[in-house]
């Protein structure tokens, strides 16, 4: 286990800024995951923490070591990237070992570990077989054993589960998870899913063109967001940004939608007539809420353990309520929504800052 800490970290690509100094410390043993859109910054700063991109400027550490110069192999680290990279000549026991092999390693170290790494993926029956005659989840699971058996100090995962059907990326987010759980290791995943993020961090990094916009554990950044940007990202489906203005004594009231006045609990004094975004989780809306707006809900979503209803869903930006079972029958069409203006949260229009 090791720590890894980004000081003042850049990348440039030409003229082009990808890494816009980026500070970070992940702690020994933690599971981080960095989480963004497309684009945003999240692959190539893992990069730079492997050694394959040359940071531009800042430093990076490693157990506490320099190791901004230092060729990849000698970081110690371990990558398993989205493309499983497998040897498809050679079976399971030896895509696993080949790497050992290489090294020098002694061949009763390398079968020990391969063994070892074999018991903690369940592949043991697997690896006499070669490539062809696995599944994608099979062959992931090879690719993570490759990396088990180095016993590096951090292991680096770039969107590992994003060439494998939804059904087979449940299954292995849960191993992942035992895995980290089993190991104890330090872990960074890089991933576009923030489901895959609230479920397997200890730690979320969100990321949003090259600057890190908030760090903290998935709930605090669930239920503290920053910015809209952290809201909107963090949950799903995402959150609500309904337009409000200020009538009087910090009371609220939609603009967009008929709605009652309602009171967000905040330490800021907001200015009658000034608006606010309220942000409001689809999941926040329910018949027991102190506050209520009128819609005309147009698409039901019906997914067995949940529900979601759409209004105004022609637009960018639909308004999603989850809807409790009494409701489903009654959703079509002309809506009282009652939602939870305790839950609710106030952020700038202008900044898109949270208002506190």
């Amino acid at each position: 286990m090791a720590n890894v800490e980004l000081k003042s970290l850049k990348k440039s690509f030409g003229r082009v800024d990808v890494i816009h100094g980026v500070d970070l410390s992940i702690n020994s043993g933690e599971f981080t995951v960095f989480v963004g859109p497309s684009g945003c910054g999240k692959s190539t700063l893992l990069r730079l923490i492997a050694g394959l991109e040359d940071a531009t400027d800042g430093t990076i550490l490693i157990d506490n070591q320099d190791v901004t110069d230092v060729e990849a192999a000698d970081r110690g680290i371990a990558m398993v990237f989205q493309s499983y990279a497998l040897y498809p000549h050679m079976t399971v026991e030896e895509n696993m070992g080949f790497g050992l092999k290489m090294t020098g390693h002694d061949p009763a170290l390398i079968d020990e570990r391969v063994q070892k790494a074999a018991r903690i993926l369940h592949l043991e029956p697997l690896l006499d077989r070669k490539p062809k005659a696995l599944s994608g989840g099979q062959r992931q699971r090879v690719a993570i054993g490759r990396s088990i058996v180095r016993e590096p100090k951090v292991f680096l995962f770039d969107e590992p589960l994003s060439n494998l059907d939804a059904e087979l990326r449940v299954r292995m987010r849960l191993e992942i998870a035992k895995l980290h759980n089993d190991l104890g290791a330090t872990m960074v995943y890089v991933t576009h899913d923030q489901v895959e993020a609230m479920t397997l961090a200890d730690k979320i990094v969100v990321l949003r063109a090259g600057k890190i916009e908030q760090v903290g554990a998935p709930m605090h950044l669930y239920n503290d967001p920053d910015n809209t940007f952290v809201g909107g990202f963090i949950g799903s489906p995402q959150m609500n940004f309904l337009q409000a203005e200020v009538v009087n004594n910090g009371a609220l009231q939609l603009i967009d939608y008929p709605s009652d006045e309602f009171t967000v609990a905040s330490t800021t004094a907001l200015t009658v007539g000034s608006r606010v975004l309220v942000g409001i989780r689809p999941e926040h809306f329910g018949s027991q809420g102190n506050a209520s707006l009128q819609t005309r809900i147009e698409v039901v979503e019906s997914l067995g353990g949940s529900s979601f209803a759409y209004a105004d869903a022609e637009s960018d930006t639909p308004l999603t309520m989850a809807l409790e079972e009494h409701q489903i029958t009654d959703a079509k069409g002309d809506f009282t929504a009652r939602f939870d203006a305790s839950r609710a949260f106030l952020f700038d229009p202008e900044s898109t800052l949270r208002i506190r």
